[in-house]
C-alpha cells in the first residue's frame, strides 16, 4: 500500500520541489507528487534523500574501543588485494546509530591506507543486523599513494621507505600480471589453460581490464601526478580520494580533462601530518572551479560519519546552492560509487531511503525527526 510524507520543501537530489508528497510503496519510492497519494503518515518541513558516505572505515575503527583494536589495515604485506573490508566490519559499532539519526544511511567501507593495495571495498547499509545483510555491492579496490605506505616500514612483509619504492612495488606487480594476461591471450589450446591466476592476481587482472576501479588514497599534488603516470602506463580506471592538500587548481583541471572523479575530504578534520600542511577549506574553490566530477567523504573516524552533511557548509560558502550541496552527498556520491540505480535521488523505483527534517537542514538547529531506510522507519524523534 502506498504511503506518503508531506513536506513544505523536498530536495529530490536533482531539484527543489515545494509543498509536495514523498510517496513510497514498501521498500521502493513511487516518486515525489504535488498531489496526495496513498495514506499520509506524516508531515515535516523538509525531506532529503538518504546521505551516502563514499569513503569510510565505519565498523572497522569502532566507537568506544581502543585504537589498537582497529581493523582498518592488515599488516602482513604491502600489496594485498584479497582482504575484504566487510570482514572487519562489526555492526554493533555505535557510530552506525549516530549516523542514522543524522540521515547518513550508507557507506562505502574501504581498507585503510597503510598498504599500497589494501583490498576490496564494500558498500553497506548502516541499519542492517549483520554484515551479510548490510553489504549490497562492491565499488572497487583500495590503493594508497604518498606518505602512508612509506610510513609502515616496521610492519611485516616487503615494505617501502620512500614514495619511489612504493610505486616500484606497485608497478612491478601490475606489470607481472599484465604480462601474464598477454601471455594467456597469445597462447592456444592447452598452453592457454596452463596460464593461471591466483585469487589475488585475478583481482589485479580485473583492475587492469578496467572491470574494477582503483580507489586511490592520495593527498598531495605531486602524488596525484604520479598516479596519472601510472594511469597512463596501465590504462587504469581510478578515483582520487582525499586530495586535501591540493592548494593549486591545475591538478584538478587535469583530472577533469581525463574524467577522473574526486572523492574529496574530509574537511572538518585536523591536519595531523606533513602531507596535509596545505590543507584548508578554501581549497574547495579549486575543486569547484575545475569542473571535475566530485563527491564528499568523512573518512570516518577521521571525521565522524554523522558530520557528513555538515561539511557541505564550506561548499555553500563558496557558491554552491543548497540543492547542489544536497546533491553532493546524495546523487553525486551515488553516481561515483555506481549505486545511482538504487540511491541518490527521490525518483520512482529507487529505494525509499530519506530523512524528514523539522526545519532547514542548513540551519544548525535543525535535525531529522524521522529517518526511513528502504521504507522502514529507522529513527523517530
Amino acid at each position: 500500500m502506498k504511503e506518503s510524507i508531506k513536506a513544505r520543501t523536498v530536495y529530490t537530489g536533482r531539484k527543489v520541489v515545494k509543498d509536495s508528497y514523498v510517496v513510497f510503496d514498501g521498500a521502493k519510492l513511487d516518486g515525489v507528487s504535488k498531489t496526495k497519494k496513498g495514506k499520509v503518515i506524516g508531515e515535516c518541513s523538509v525531506v532529503t534523500p538518504a546521505f551516502i558516505d563514499p569513503h569510510s572505515h565505519i565498523g572497522m575503527f569502532r566507537s568506544g574501543e581502543p585504537s589498537a583494536e582497529g581493523e582498518g589495515n592488515e599488516q602482513m604485506e604491502a600489496l594485498m588485494a584479497l582482504p575484504d573490508a566487510l570482514d572487519s566490519v562489526q555492526m554493533d559499532d555505535m557510530a552506525f546509530k549516530d549516523a542514522i539519526e543524522l540521515g547518513v544511511l550508507y557507506s562505502c567501507v574501504v581498507p585503510g591506507s597503510g598498504n599500497i593495495i589494501g583490498g576490496l571495498s564494500a558498500v553497506i547499509r548502516h541499519y542492517a543486523k549483520n554484515t551479510s545483510d548490510a553489504m549490497f555491492t562492491r565499488s572497487g579496490v583500495k590503493a594508497a599513494f604518498g606518505y602512508n605506505p612509506m610510513s609502515t616500514v616496521e610492519w611485516k612483509g616487503k615494505r617501502p621507505s620512500t614514495r619511489m619504492g612504493a610505486i616500484a612495488i606497485l608497478r612491478a606487480k601490475l606489470d607481472e600480471v599484465k604480462r601474464k594476461v598477454e601471455k594467456r591471450r597469445r597462447a592456444t589450446g592447452k598452453k592457454k589453460e596452463e596460464v593461471t591466476f591466483s585469487a589475488e592476481e585475478a583481482i589485479l587482472r580485473d583492475v587492469l581490464a578496467r572491470k574494477l576501479r582503483l580507489r586511490v588514497h592520495v593527498h598531495k599534488i605531486d602524488d596525484i601526478a604520479t598516479l596519472l603516470r601510472i594511469v597512463d602506463e596501465f590504462n587504469l580506471d581510478v578515483t582520487v580520494e582525499h586530495a586535501s592538500d591540493v592548494h593549486e587548481p591545475e591538478i584538478f583541471q587535469a583530472l577533469a580533462k581525463r574524467k577522473i572523479p574526486v572523492l574529496f575530504g574530509p574537511i572538518d578534520a585536523f591536519a595531523y601530518k606533513v602531507e596535509l600542511k596545505h590543507e584548508n577549506w578554501r581549497n574547495v574553490k579549486h575543486l569547484i572551479e575545475s569542473g571535475v566530477e566530485y563527491g564528499l567523504m568523512t573518512d570516518h573516524p577521521v571525521c565522524a560519519a554523522r558530520q557528513l552533511f555538515y561539511q557541505t557548509r564550506w561548499f555553500t560558502r563558496l557558491g554552491l546552492s543548497k540543492q547542489e550541496a544536497v546533491e553532493l552527498v546524495t546523487r553525486k556520491n551515488a553516481e561515483i560509487l555506481g549505486i545511482d540505480k538504487e540511491l541518490g535521488t527521490l525518483e520512482r523505483g529507487k529505494w525509499a531511503s530519506f530523512a524528514c527534517w523539522n526545519g532547514d537542514p542548513f540551519d544548525v538547529t535543525a535535525y531529522p525527526t524521522a529517518v526511513y531506510g528502504e521504507g522502514e522507519l529507522l529513527f523517530a524523534e
